[in-house]
């Protein structure tokens, strides 16, 4: 200790430590503690003269370790070691103790806040004597790039990376890229036709040089770290050959065996080899082996197809093929599934007819869709009117507490294309909250107002058939409170359209086993930080871009698709990764090779040597949560920065200060 010369820095951040903490007593405490050569306090430590005031001590009073009492490590302790660092100081020879959200912001007593900061402020001063030097190592990145998702967020991202001259693999487990807005009509609050604005990229998509496209393919296995990922991608047969197949359609055409198509959501229908729509990319057909006749019968029957085939594309003898790339960044955007609308059983979808999800509808108003883009009831008439009911499966305790932030938008499009194409239809929307957020939104929401459209404030209770009145005979009855009128009604309507939630993908916890990724109480991919990286994920080198990440828009989907290339990019550019040197070690001759550490790791960080029975780090994965180091029964693990010594200094201050510092 008596070699030491620290420096500590006490921030006031304006009033949000000031207010509440007696900073200039809390740096008169810190400088009477041992070691400590300089003790300051400054209106913001994190503005440059802060800053200045590190850098200039650290060389005139010959500092050899700093501590700066602010506010969380997450949001500056990267500011201050960079400021030791340029000062000539090793930046891990520098602690930050946390007295805003741990003293200020949750004690309100100032005496008690300014007791609790002192304890702190001195427990990081002991720890810091102990630091040792440590350096940040790199990893080289490979300049390939995977792409995992093929709808607009995963095509942004594919496109921005791939006009950078970086080579892309993109990864699609549907027949053809496009996602969800591939199904859709037309796009708030421009009402743009969604096929013409997005088959463009998707053409892009397969004609760029410098993209692979996977379609019909999944990720099995993600081995490797960050810059040298290893990544198994299985490719499903089509039984068409790609290289060989034009795409003339003439297949589709002969084939006997109809079935529906999911394309259509089942109200149309598709053959037993078929490609998913028109403008699909790769305009390549698939056979479906669960409806084809040579396949049910074992190759006994049909073959029309096969016959028919002037290029001989077909090949029922194909099999699927495993490929493995070398990728040193990786973006997920898998998207999103539609809440299950059977599940809210009191709205009869799945029972009664004329009951349509949204999804359902958008195929309806599609000029491509199973009725030429005309609204009809199941028995081929026009609607006279439609019920739109907003928020099924969200805003809800029983399903989905959040917003789904999409629905009221949708829904409000979906009274104007009704009004549209049925003009004189009776449009009701059943809301809980408007919520136009967007640029243009609310302007949309007036536009919709101004075409006679009927919007009731009150969720719908039910969707019922029994009838009161005459009136009521044959139609959809939806049960509702109004709240605005405070009175309970009963709207009988043709056809009723719901707007389900945007949930996770159904296979979502599979994918978070296979590229190591945190999901959210609500089951999507969990973000490093929601404001400052929204697209980062705890996986170094593994972005999040869509709605795979929580609910959003086309706009807000393609704006992520290109944040997230833009941070692959910016690592692929700079040809290697820093890896933050707090990570865990092991001493191999002290490891008795018990493989506790391996199997509690939760980064996989660790692997067994079988040969000499020991365990090691690999340092790229490993996220320094010190897990391996608390198990292990020989002590032969343990975390950089964070040795046993280093923390028992702090403990011992703390528990020396009494319960004070506890209290919030």
């Amino acid at each position: 200790m008596p070699t030491d010369r620290i420096g500590v820095y006490v921030c006031h951040c304006g009033t949000n430590i000031a207010g509440t903490v007696d900073v200039k007593a809390l740096a008169e405490n810190a400088s009477r503690l041992p070691g400590v050569a300089a003790s300051r306090d400054y209106k913001y430590m994190c503005s440059n003269p802060g800053q200045d005031l590190i850098r200039k001590d650290i060389p005139e009073l010959g500092l050899t370790r700093v501590v700066v009492a602010a506010c969380s490590p997450l949001m500056h302790e990267t500011t201050f070691r960079r400021a030791c660092q340029e000062a000539g100081l090793n930046p891990f020879l520098f602690q930050m103790v946390n007295i805003r959200e741990q003293c200020s912001w949750v004690v309100e007593e100032k005496e008690a806040a300014t007791e609790k900061a002192k304890a702190l402020t001195e427990a990081a001063v002991r720890r810091v004597a102990l630091h040792e030097p440590l350096e940040a190592r790199s990893v080289p990145v490979n300049p390939n790039t995977l792409v995992v998702g093929g709808g607009i967020a995963g095509i942004e991202a594919c496109l921005k990376i791939a006009d950078s001259g970086r080579r892309v693999y993109l990864v699609e487990k549907e027949p053809s890229i496009g996602g969800r807005m591939a199904q859709f009509d037309k796009t708030f609050p421009t009402l743009d036709c969604a096929a013409c604005i997005l088959t463009p990229k998707m053409v892009s998509v397969g004609q760029h040089e410098n993209i692979e496209l996977l379609s019909y393919a999944e990720v099995e296995e993600v081995s490797g770290h960050v810059g040298n990922f290893k990544v198994k991608v299985r490719k499903k047969a089509r039984y068409v050959d790609e290289e060989t197949c034009t795409g003339c359609g003439r297949c589709q055409e002969v084939c006997p065996k109809k079935v529906p198509s999911e394309f259509d959501l089942g109200l149309g229908v598709r053959k037993a080899i078929y490609t998913p729509f028109p403008q699909a990319v790769p305009n390549i057909p698939v056979m479906d082996r669960e409806n084809c006749l040579y396949f049910i019968t074992g190759g006994r029957a049909c073959r029309i197809c096969e016959k028919d085939c002037t290029a001989g594309a077909i090949d029922f003898k194909q099999e699927d093929r495993v490929l493995e790339l070398e990728v040193g960044a990786i973006i997920i955007a898998t998207g999103y599934d539609l809440f299950d609308c059977r599940r809210a059983k009191e709205y009869g979808y799945g029972v009664l007819e004329n009951v349509l999800t949204s999804l359902e509808f958008e195929r309806l108003c599609h000029a491509g869709g199973p009725t030429g883009g005309k609204i009809l009831l199941k028995d081929g008439r026009e609607p006279s009117s439609v019920a739109i009911l907003h928020c099924i499966g969200s805003r809800d305790q029983n399903y989905n507490q959040y917003c789904s932030r999409v629905c009221c938008m949708y829904s409000m499009k979906f009274a104007h294309l009704v009004r549209e194409k049925v003009p004189g239809a009776r449009v009701y929307e059943l809301y809980i909250d408007l919520r136009a957020f967007g640029k243009g939104y609310e302007e949309f929401y007036k536009r919709v107002l101004s075409e006679d459209v009927v919007f009731i404030r009150g969720r719908a209770a039910e969707v019922t058939t029994f009838a009161e009145t005459p009136e009521e005979e044959g139609k959809l009855i939806v049960k509702c409170e109004d709240t605005l009128l405070g009175v309970p009604r009963r709207i009988p309507v043709d056809m009723v359209i719901l707007s389900p939630a945007m949930e996770p993908r159904r296979d979502n916890e599979a994918m978070a086993r296979i590229f190591s990724l945190g999901r959210s109480a609500d089951g999507f991919f969990l973000e490093r930080h929601p404001k400052l990286a929204p697209v980062s994920t705890a996986s170094d080198g593994i972005m999040v871009a869509g709605a795979c990440q929580g609910p959003k828009d086309i706009p807000d989907s393609v704006a992520q698709g290109a944040a997230a290339a833009a941070e692959a990019l910016s690592m692929i550019d700079r040809g290697a990764f820093q890896i933050e040197p707090l990570t865990s070690v092991i001493d191999e001759e002290i490891c008795s090779g018990c493989r506790i550490c391996y199997e509690l790791c939760p980064s996989s960080a660790i692997e067994l040597d079988e040969k000499m029975r020991v365990c090691r780090v690999v340092e790229a994965l490993c996220k320094g949560c010190g897990i391996c180091a608390a198990a292990c029964p020989s002590g032969a693990a343990r975390q950089n920065g964070f040795d046993d010594r280093q923390i028992l200094a702090e403990v011992q201050v703390v528990a020396s200060a009494g319960g004070g510092v506890g209290r919030a």
